[in-house]
């Protein structure tokens, strides 16, 4: 039986790019098992328990189940401490309280892999609101490589005229460079800590939780940070961020979110301590599902003829595609038919918009149990040049799927797809 209007030649396209996708579907299974098993251990080294999932309000004095839940994430990701909350309203927001709660006026910060995600942007070099800049804060970049590529012998001789913290951005964000591999970060790291072994490297780890056996603190990073409604939130947690490494810039960080003295010990966790662990103990697999689905779409939409990035048989390194669809028409039908495929809202169209922190117009598709929650399947792009739309997410891979097959369907019905089909 079939419940939705799917061209039967998307189909049998899909079919072929399915068999295509065996191998690389392999290499995500074995990585999720491992990450699994990983998870899992965490839990049981820290003897969590029922207790654990109830919340308190208040001050939040004494909170055993938050404390663990820091626990818990430290011993996954291979660090001292963690700071994992509630109260990080986004990705940007806990990436923001990590830069001011290390950074001092005078400092230098030096984003080495090329113009960080429009949003901290903003934080960093913004006129007003009280910006990094606005406190004294240094701000340098190091360019990527005409290949896309972090540039590690420029890295070293900008390390060398000193920096305090050193920042790489995993994720390709709005561009069409290669996200960052765990080998690739940990060579960044090695450059920058032979010129300056004081400098603080800190990863913006958004979309990259468990897409790989090891995490940027495997291989010498100081701080890895990133948003609960990504992959580390596994579709369960509502709300939320955090902050894991070295257990004093942890304690610098704490106060930035709360105050300086009090830190890590206040704070209630209300009633989000349950869906946090419990989407931390399901991620692994929810981003298994999100890998498969990427791959999925970077083998079906190569085969109907457009670019994309990654290649579907190139090992992952997080949970995201670009999809080169070359006119801002097809952007928008293949995000109306992302939606349409969404359990929420799939009655909704998306129209582009005038989205803060950007400097253009973006649109998104994201019908998603938690608003704004890319670990469900969703798409966004700013309409300018290349035109390409970032997918990420999926919960499940068949309905991940679905919503691949639905995109390219809405540009077949309105005559926007690239390939003549037979």
């Amino acid at each position: 039986m079939s419940f939705f209007n799917i061209d039967s030649r998307l189909i049998d396209i899909a079919n072929k790019a399915e068999q295509l996708c065996y191998d690389s579907f392999k290499r995500v299974e074995e990585v999720s098992f491992h990450n699994g098993q990983k998870v899992l251990n965490a839990f049981i080294e820290n003897n969590i328990s029922e207790m654990h999932l109830k919340g308190t309000t208040g001050y939040g004095y004494n909170d055993d189940g938050r404390d663990k839940l820091d626990m818990v994430y430290a011993k996954a990701f291979n660090t001292e401490d963690a700071l994992v909350r509630h109260s990080f309203v986004n990705g940007t927001h806990a990436l923001s309280t990590a830069l001011f709660g290390v950074l001092r006026p005078g400092d230098t910060l030096l984003c080495v892999t090329g113009k960080p995600y429009d949003t901290l942007t903003e934080v960093i070099t913004g006129s007003y609101g009280g910006s990094l800049a606005e406190f004294g804060v240094k701000y340098q970049v190091v360019e990527l490589t005409e290949k896309g590529e972090p540039d590690i012998e420029e890295i070293k001789k900008a390390v060398a005229k000193g920096c305090k913290v050193a920042y790489i951005q995993r994720s390709r964000g709005y561009s069409l460079r290669e996200s960052l591999s765990v080998d690739k970060i940990g060579e960044i790291i090695s450059a920058i800590k032979s010129v300056d072994d004081k400098a603080i490297v800190m990863v913006d780890n958004c979309y990259g939780e468990f897409v790989e056996k090891r995490e940027p603190t495997d291989v010498g990073a100081d701080l890895i940070i990133g948003s609960l409604i990504k992959n580390p939130g596994g579709a369960v947690a509502r709300t939320g961020g955090y902050i894991a490494g070295r257990r004093d810039l942890v304690e610098l960080c704490s106060y930035r979110l709360t105050t300086v003295g009090t830190g890590k010990e206040v704070g209630c966790s209300l009633d989000e301590n349950r869906g946090m662990y419990l989407g931390f103990f399901l991620a692994p697999q929810i981003v298994e599902s999100a890998v498969k689905t990427s791959i999925f779409a970077c083998a079906f939409f190569s085969l109907l003829g457009y670019n994309v990035y990654p290649s579907y048989d190139k090992e992952r390194t997080d949970i995201i595609a670009a999809l080169c669809l070359e006119n801002p028409e097809a952007l928008c039908a293949f995000c109306e038919g992302i939606q349409s495929g969404s359990p929420v809202d799939s009655m909704a169209t998306p129209e582009p918009w005038d989205m803060p922190g950007y400097d253009s117009k973006v649109i998104m598709a994201a019908g998603a149990f938690t608003m704004g929650a890319s670990i469900e399947l969703s798409a966004d792009a700013p309409l300018r040049e290349p035109y390409a739309v970032w997918l990420q997410g999926g919960v499940t891979y068949a309905t991940g799927k679905t919503g691949i097959l639905l995109a390219a369907q809405s540009m077949l019905d309105k005559g926007l797809l690239k390939a003549e089909l037979n």
